[in-house]
């Protein structure tokens, strides 16, 4: 991946519905070298997919929940299917499977306070071999992007 491809990612992170022909202009190239690089990243896994980027508020999933999830054991059974169970979860965005004193942190998306009990209570405890779970709050969202940089433009 050379300085152009690495240009062209970022721009396509910034606004993806741009054209090749914008996407030419900005990096110096035609728009066929664009098409075909964009083919080639596609291709080679890259570019994994395009998407729309929702606004929580818009949605009413503006309160934000990092929810830290311990296990009962570390079985690679219970693992396996937790991680099952989680991926069926609509409220969570995102799971990570972390070291330290909890094995997991959901980011949670609902409503509000009364929705995320109700999620607690009726689906993420509902889980088996969850040992305990402890939840933060999110006040403000300092930064939030979906884009890896890997070029500044000038």
């Amino acid at each position: 991946m050379d300085s152009k491809d690495k240009a062209l990612l970022t721009l396509l992170q910034t606004d993806s519905k741009r054209t090749n022909k914008e996407l030419a202009y900005h990096l110096g190239l035609s728009t066929t070298a664009v098409y075909e690089r964009i083919k080639r990243l596609e291709r080679k896994g890259v570019i994994q997919s395009y998407v729309a980027l929702v606004n929580r508020k818009q949605v009413n999933r503006s309160f934000m929940v990092l929810c830290h999830v311990r296990l009962i054991q570390h079985t690679k059974e219970n693992v396996l299917q937790f991680e099952k169970d989680v991926q069926k979860l609509n409220e969570v965005s995102e799971c990570f499977h972390t070291s330290g004193d909890y094995d997991y942190i959901l980011k949670i998306s609902v409503e509000d306070m009364e929705a995320y009990r109700k999620f607690m209570v009726t689906k993420l405890t509902a889980i088996k071999n969850i040992g305990s779970t402890q939840s933060a709050f999110v006040i403000n969202e300092v930064k939030n992007s979906t884009a890896i940089l890997l070029e500044t433009l000038t």
